[in-house]
């Protein structure tokens, strides 16, 4: 008997707080939570530090990256999540070819509510409204078909229980 597991993408723009609902939702479905920022370059962070987004090239590498490790974890038959913005469709095509059967969590919010959330973060790289601009102009938002989403609005458990309810359960077991 094999219990089931899931890779699990929580995706938004800075502020919307992917890692600290991704890290609730790891510890909800015993999985394990990765933040995607962890695996930037240190080039990559250097130039978000300094007020300047990401481009297309920036992000290739460390999509890479992510996508293997959700390849690693599905040849495991292990449960993962991690926090990515996932801004555009093809970033989320390209993580899905580590798991073409990838959960995708995506986080939503009005550009003041995720500003007033940024402005009140401390000791991350992400700056200022510039860089959230920028990245609200490259989100190509996920529909229904290809995400659970979920308005940031929503405490942080709410979401966790509901985007969690949508999942076969973990605990079920394949014969």
């Amino acid at each position: 008997m094999k219990t089931l597991s899931h890779r699990i993408l929580v995706m938004g723009v800075s502020g919307c707080g992917k890692s600290h609902i991704g890290c609730q939702l790891a510890q909800t479905l015993g999985a394990t939570f990765i933040d995607g920022d962890d695996y930037h370059s240190p080039a990559n962070v250097a130039k978000m530090a300094s007020g300047t987004p990401l481009n297309d090239d920036d992000r290739s590498e460390w999509l890479d990256t992510l996508a293997a490790l959700f390849a690693e974890y599905r040849a495991k038959d292990v449960s993962l999540v991690i926090a990515c913005s996932g801004l555009k469709k093809r970033y989320r095509d390209r993580l899905r070819q580590g798991d073409p059967a990838l959960q995708i969590l995506y986080l939503e919010g009005t550009q003041e509510l995720l500003l007033q959330r940024l402005e009140t973060r401390a000791g991350h790289f992400f700056k200022g409204d510039t860089m959230l601009a920028s990245q609200l102009a490259d989100l190509e938002p996920p529909g229904e078909e290809e995400a659970f989403n979920a308005s940031i609005a929503l405490s942080p458990m709410q979401i966790v229980t509901q985007f969690a309810a949508t999942l076969s359960p973990p605990s079920r077991t394949l014969s």
